[in-house]
């Protein structure tokens, strides 16, 4: 299909079309890059996501299946929040952003990330979609804090966010042996790994989001179940402290709500 450029039904339909030359290294040149174990998205530039065909490139971290749990959680805490605003934080091809402005046309949705070549592709994705997020922050620093304190002189106002939603590094440097070979050597390390235990951004994220979420809002990031427990300690002071598996039975979301007073 990527080589010929084609739907799936007409590759079935053809099968006795042969490929021209130029198709033929096309093909071979994407096979030599897979046996290098350059991923299947990056060699395509595409990946599914809720539905949605998203552009990806080694500037963003690839969305998986897993993700999903999160948007799945997150939709029905918004029933009965009119227009809600939402903030993904870490966004990467949009890929949250994009599947809660699909499914809640309503929302106010702002996506951040602080690698500017990754919110070029999250705007990208949303362009070719045609659905909408607001860019909250693209041109800091690589090691600045998701939230900050600055981020007021931009316009955004303390405790202005009814869901705060991430996908952030939660990988810690120790595990780094245990993490897939293709991840390790293609995918961006610095949305991978968040440093020696894996908590260090979200214990940021943690922080900011509660300065940022009104009362009663919610955080649901997404989490691994080596530093489950890490979490769990983390949100101590929050209301409805829940952690949620995947289909493997393994922890994968962490949601959250700020207290009411």
């Amino acid at each position: 299909m990527f080589t010929l450029n084609c739907a799936r039904t007409h590759l079935y339909a053809h099968p006795e079309r042969e490929l021209t030359a130029e198709e033929q290294s096309r093909y071979h040149e994407a096979l030599t890059q897979r046996a290098k174990g350059v991923p299947a998205q990056y060699i395509t530039g595409h990946q599914e996501f809720w539905g949605l065909d998203l552009i990806v490139s080694p500037a963003v971290l690839i969305p998986r299946p897993e993700t999903e749990h999160l948007i799945e959680l997150v939709l029905p805490l918004t029933r009965g929040v009119k227009n809600p605003k939402i903030a993904d934080v870490g966004t990467g091809s949009g890929a949250i952003a994009l599947a809660l402005a699909k499914e809640i046309p309503e929302a106010e949705i702002h996506a951040t990330d602080n690698s500017p070549a990754a919110l070029e592709i999250a705007e990208a994705n949303a362009a070719r979609l045609q659905l909408e997020f607001r860019k909250l922050m693209g041109c800091e620093p690589q090691r600045r804090l998701f939230f900050h304190e600055t981020d007021l002189l931009n316009g955004l106002e303390l405790e202005s966010f009814d869901f705060v939603v991430s996908n952030p590094p939660y990988v810690g440097t120790s595990e780094e042996e245990q993490v897939q070979l293709e991840v390790r050597k293609f995918e961006p390390r610095a949305a991978v790994f968040a440093g020696p235990t894996g908590l260090e951004v979200i214990e940021r994220l943690i922080s900011g989001a509660r300065a940022f979420l009104k009362p009663g809002g919610y955080l649901v990031i997404e989490i691994s179940g080596t530093i489950a427990d890490g979490v769990r300690a983390l949100l101590q002071g929050w209301n409805d402290i829940t952690i949620t598996n995947d289909l493997q039975g393994i922890p994968r979301v962490a949601t959250a709500r700020k207290p009411l007073a």
